[in-house]
């Protein structure tokens, strides 16, 4: 759960420092006072995208921390190297910068935000206050029913097998094209194989030719140094080289060797000398000789170039690439020319291969409506609990369309339906439910599949649109019976809620020194009941509305010692 949030510099907060508890917190305050700001700063400290928007006028940088407590054992951990702390803590930082730049630590670590988002999302689910919007759209309610349903490994299945079925039948489409076009897709292979296999193409080939042609290009110059070198080192019949220098030199001192120790041992030197000098002089005569060329030798150096230069601009960068891609249309070319034989086996291959994705579809199906009927029972249950008693849930089933009659998910079509009063025909959600009623679904729905997964903590972020009196005491009271299991963050505007809560924050704005600042407020009982008061009346309170307050406050004590609701679970 969510146990420590530190803020600085985001928006109207200069800082701020917010301790958390398990249970039902609501955060509540004036219109623009800064709510959904700290909703912001969590989901920016999670991972999700910011704006540099974000950052405090006038400030460089902004940050945010957040501490959880109990975090279970995610493979997240281990896939990215980190340890969680004892007691299963995990600490998250972000820094946010004015020039764009984000650096987001996990347990003092660097990750990215893409790693953020991902550990993210397995402690922490943001619902806002437009999500609600998500159930009128029919492509989501599959989603929702898998969650439910635990299809993961069906779906993963199922979807490899159609891969592979989809991935044959584009083999077969490449396949089957009119004669003319295969006749001529043949012939210009054929041609481009010819091209490439005369060529004899050798990996290395150009550069050796390039340096080649760069000494046979300076090879005057280099036959006048190379021959200098030469005479210099080996002489002539006229003029002693140094080798024979050298030679004169150790003769001279070997003889007088005997008698001087030192002498001896500098005749011995000078061999050595004498020696190496030798090789090098037999080097450099090597040398003189692999410059001795013909003018056609360039001339065909010059033409084997301008072949590579040729083929390379039309069939890769490389000798390569070249020897890759006449590989790879070798492959296609025998195919083609193979067609009616690989047409056949290609057909059977997918039969074989559609009717496996069939039954994985099948499979998955049959999870699907045996999760389904569980889903509307819960849901009815749920939305009789949240003041919905008339209204009737249901899950319809329909064909995928198209040429399979699957895709990607599966071979089901799923719409959410509804009848929002008696003796009202079952209808999409779309087209019947209201902004009320939505909030009412949506939180339903997230009650149920909260119980599935093994996310911690949930935030409501003003999801009572369109919910007011005994609806909304039904909503506070759902929320309250999800803290038992969850920790719940609601921000709200109704005091039917946040009398619920086990512990409730005080949003407020004010300015200082010609600036606006937001302050956060842990509130006692009686800070609790002024702004239960407030939020009732919406300006100062009177004795009426504080008695009011005080009723509501003891009412929500009344529901949750009858719902056993006084001590967390987890």
């Amino acid at each position: 759960m969510l146990s420590m949030l530190h803020i600085e510099n985001i928006a109207l907060v200069e800082e701020a420092d917010i301790t958390f508890d398990g249970g039902f917190n609501v955060l509540t305050g004036e219109t623009g006072a800064g709510k959904t700001i700290i909703i912001d700063a969590i989901g920016a400290v999670l991972g999700e995208r910011t704006s540099r928007d974000l950052i405090r006028t006038g400030e460089k940088t902004a940050c945010v921390e957040a501490l959880f407590r109990d975090v279970p054992e995610l493979s997240w951990f281990e896939e990215n190297g980190i340890e969680p702390g004892g007691d299963g803590e995990v600490l998250i930082r972000r820094e946010i910068s004015a020039d764009g730049k984000n650096v987001c630590r996990v347990g003092g670590r660097l990750v990215t935000v893409a790693q953020l988002r991902s550990l993210g999302q397995q402690l922490l689910d943001i619902h806002g206050q437009h999500e609600g919007q998500a159930l009128l759209d029919p492509e989501r309610h599959l989603g929702y029913l898998d969650h439910f349903a635990g299809t993961d490994a069906l779906l993963e299945d199922f979807q490899e097998k159609y891969a592979a079925y989809r991935a044959l039948r584009n083999e077969l489409d490449q396949l089957q094209m009119d004669e003319g076009e295969r006749a001529r897709r043949i012939d210009n292979l054929e041609f481009q194989v010819g091209e490439l296999e005369s060529a004899e193409l050798c990996e290395g080939e150009e550069e050796k030719l390039t340096e080649r042609r760069e000494i046979l290009r300076n090879s005057e110059k280099l036959t006048e140094a190379v021959q200098r070198a030469y005479y210099a080192l080996s002489g002539d019949d006229e003029y002693p080289g140094a080798v024979s220098l050298l030679s004169d030199a150790q003769s001279s001192l070997d003889k007088v060797g005997p008698v001087s120790q030192d002498l001896s041992k500098l005749a011995e030197d000078l061999l050595e000398v004498r020696v190496e000098t030798e090789d090098l002089s037999d080097r450099v005569r090597s040398m003189r000789e692999d410059f001795d060329f013909s003018p056609q030798e360039l001339d065909q150096i010059e033409s084997r170039l301008d072949l590579i230069y040729r083929l390379k601009k039309k069939y890769g960068d490389s000798e390569a690439e070249m020897l890759d891609y006449l590989e790879e249309i070798r492959q296609e070319l025998e195919s083609l020319q193979n067609a009616d034989v690989t047409l056949d086996q290609l057909e059977m291959k997918i039969e074989e291969a559609k009717k496996e994705a069939a039954e994985a579809a099948e499979r998955l199906s049959e999870r699907r409506r045996e999760a389904a009927g569980e889903l509307e029972e819960r849901i009815q249950s749920e939305l009789e609990q949240l003041d919905m008693p008339n209204v009737r849930f249901c899950i319809e089933f329909s064909p995928k369309g198209g040429q399979d009659g699957m895709d990607s998910s599966g071979a089901d079509q799923v719409c959410f339906l509804m009848s929002a009063n008696l003796g009202e025909d079952l209808k999409p959600i779309s087209k019947v439910a209201s902004g009320g009623e939505l909030a009412r679904i949506m939180l339903a729905l997230k009650s149920v599949l909260a119980e599935s997964d093994e996310v911690g903590s949930l935030i409501f972020d003003e999801v009572d649109s369109g919910v007011s009196g005994r609806a909304a005491r039904k909503v506070g009271e759902k929320m309250a019976d999800i803290a038992r299991y969850k920790q719940v963050l609601c921000v709200t505007h109704l005091p039917q809620i946040a009398a619920l809560a086990d512990t409730h924050f005080w949003v407020e704005k004010g300015a200082r020194d010609g600036r606006t600042y937001t302050s956060i407020e842990r509130l006692d009982q009686e800070g609790r009941k002024r702004e239960l008061a407030r939020l009732m009346g919406g300006g100062t309170p009177t004795a009426l509305q504080m008695a009011s307050a005080g009723q509501l406050l003891e009412q929500a004590s009344e529901y949750r010692e009858s719902k056993g609701l006084v001590n967390f679970e987890f």
